[in-house]
C-alpha cells in the first residue's frame, strides 16, 4: 500500500438521501451541540468571502470556512446564490458543495453535495429559535415565499411545534403556491394548507409563526400583520418593514456581529441608525446554553434573524458524512496515488 496515497469520499445528494441524511432532528441536534461548542471556544469561524457578480439581482458565490476543533475537522462551503435562476432559466437558485478535511495531516476526507445540508441548516436554525421563542401551542404558520427554504422551514417548524394545524402560503405566482402544497401536504396530513393567491396579508395576518423566505429586496411583510404573541423568522435579505423589528419585544439573531456586516433588514437598520446592540436580546447560542431566556409570555412579539453560520453548515455536513460512512454509502476517490516525483513515468509526463 502506497503511504502517500490520499483518498477521500464523494457523496452526491442521492447518496445523502439514501443514507438517511434528510433528518431534520439530526440537523437540529447537531446545530444545538455546535452552538454550545462555539460558545465554549470550540469553533474557528473566520469571515466569509463574497463575490457578487450582479448588484441588482445579487447573483453571487460565497466561500465560507469553519473548523470544529473538538471533531478535528476543517470545512468549507462553496455556495452559489443566483436569485434570477428560477425565472430566467428554470433552475434552482442555490447550489453548494462542501469540502471536509481532517486537521491532523490536513488532508481532505470528503467532498459532499451541500445544497441539502445548507437548506436544512436554515430550517434547523429557525426551528431552534422557534423552540425558545414561539408560543408553545402555536397552531398557524404563514409563509411569504414558497421555494426550497420555505419548504424546509415548514418541516423544521413542524418538528419542534407539532401543534401546528394550519399552513398558509403566499408566493409571486399561484402555481408556486400550488406546488408548495402539492409537495408538502402529504407529509403533514394533519395540517390544513391554504393558498393565499399571492396575498401576503392573507398568509401572514394573525399567524402564530411567520416566515419570509424570498429573494426580494423590498419590504413584503407589514408590521400591522404581526399580532401580539407572534414569532417571526426572517430568512432572506430585506423582506419586512422596519416597524416589524421596531415593534418587537425581543430581537434575536443567530449572530448579531455577523448581521451588522450583511444586507438583511436589521443590517440596514443598524447602518441607518435605527437600532444598535442594545436592542438585541440575544444570539441564538445564548438561548440554547440557557445563559439568556427566550419567550417570557404569550404576548411578546419576537423577531429572529439568521444570516447563516458556516460552522453550523460544516457540522451538519460532517454529521451527514458520518451517517453515510456508517451506512457504507459513498464513492471512494483518489486525490493522488503517490507524490509527484514518485510516479514511475514522471519523466514522460513533464513538459519542458
Amino acid at each position: 500500500m502506497n503511504e502517500h496515497r490520499i483518498s477521500f469520499t464523494y457523496l452526491s445528494q442521492e447518496d445523502l438521501l439514501e443514507a438517511g441524511c434528510f433528518d431534520m432532528r439530526m440537523a437540529i441536534e447537531t446545530a444545538e451541540k455546535t452552538l454550545i461548542s462555539y460558545e465554549e471556544g470550540g469553533v474557528l469561524f473566520p469571515e466569509k468571502v463574497v463575490q457578487i457578480f450582479n448588484q441588482s439581482s445579487q447573483d453571487r458565490i460565497n466561500c465560507l470556512p469553519a473548523t470544529l476543533l473538538d471533531e478535528k475537522v476543517c470545512g468549507v462551503k462553496w455556495v452559489s446564490v443566483f436569485p434570477s435562476n428560477p425565472v430566467k432559466h428554470d433552475k434552482q437558485n442555490l447550489s453548494a458543495i462542501f469540502l471536509l478535511s481532517e486537521i491532523k495531516h490536513g488532508f481532505p476526507i470528503a467532498v459532499v453535495e451541500g445544497t441539502l445540508a445548507s437548506n436544512m441548516r436554515v430550517a434547523a436554525m429557525g426551528a431552534i429559535a422557534a423552540k425558545h421563542l414561539a408560543v408553545e401551542n402555536s397552531e398557524v404558520i404563514g409563509f411569504i415565499g414558497s421555494g426550497e427554504q420555505a419548504k424546509m422551514h415548514l418541516i423544521g417548524m413542524k418538528t419542534v411545534r407539532p401543534s401546528l394545524k394550519q399552513c398558509r402560503v403566499a408566493s409571486k405566482l399561484p402555481e408556486e403556491e400550488d406546488a408548495f402544497i402539492d409537495e408538502l401536504s402529504h407529509l403533514f396530513p394533519d395540517m390544513e394548507f391554504i393558498a393565499a393567491r399571492t396575498n401576503g396579508k392573507k398568509a401572514m395576518e394573525g399567524a402564530d409563526i411567520l416566515v419570509t423566505a424570498t429573494s426580494a429586496q423590498a419590504p413584503l411583510l407589514h408590521a400591522s400583520w404581526v399580532k401580539p404573541g407572534a414569532f417571526y423568522s426572517h430568512i432572506g435579505g430585506w423582506e419586512d418593514e422596519y416597524d416589524v423589528a421596531l415593534q418587537s419585544d425581543k430581537i434575536v439573531c443567530d449572530d448579531w456581529e455577523t448581521v451588522t456586516h450583511r444586507t438583511q433588514t436589521l443590517s440596514r437598520m443598524y447602518k441607518e441608525g435605527y437600532i444598535d446592540s442594545h436592542r438585541i436580546h440575544a444570539d441564538l447560542h445564548e438561548l440554547v446554553s440557557g445563559h439568556k431566556v427566550g419567550r417570557e409570555n404569550d404576548q411578546e412579539r419576537i423577531y429572529f434573524n439568521a444570516v447563516g453560520l458556516a460552522y453550523i453548515d460544516v457540522a451538519i455536513g460532517l454529521s451527514m458524512y458520518n451517517r453515510a460512512m456508517s451506512a457504507g454509502i459513498g464513492t471512494a476517490l483518489d486525490l493522488q496515488k503517490s507524490m509527484i516525483f514518485e510516479h514511475a513515468d514522471i519523466a514522460k509526463q513533464i513538459r519542458l
